[in-house]
């Protein structure tokens, strides 16, 4: 045969690693977790809410949302005891989207 060949194999353990799709390059720079709540926040919803539909853990997701607060990606809206999130205008244009006419 012509030219040269290489086999490769991944290292032990990181087989599942490997197969993962790359990470989108929102991801690459907010984190993954991050990325995923910024991107599921088109409309409002709550932390509980956000932890069921992304599969972490509320703290977690609590923990996540105020650091996307306090950068103006997200914002809160109280309505007695419940708190939910939405996208800010900074977090729509970071991911591209342009609001509605209103």
């Amino acid at each position: 045969m012509d030219g040269d060949f290489v086999l490769l194999y991944p290292a032990a353990g990181l087989g599942s690693v490997l197969d993962r799709p790359r990470t989108p390059a929102m991801g690459r720079l907010l984190g993954q977790s991050r990325a995923a709540l910024l991107n599921d926040l088109d409309a409002a919803r709550t932390t509980g809410e956000l932890a069921a539909r992304n599969n972490l853990a509320p703290a977690t997701v609590s923990y996540h949302l105020g650091v996307l607060h306090r950068s103006g990606l997200v914002l809160r809206e109280r309505d007695r005891h419940v708190v939910r999130y939405r996208r800010s205008a900074e977090g729509d244009t970071l991911l591209g989207r342009q609001r509605p006419a209103r």
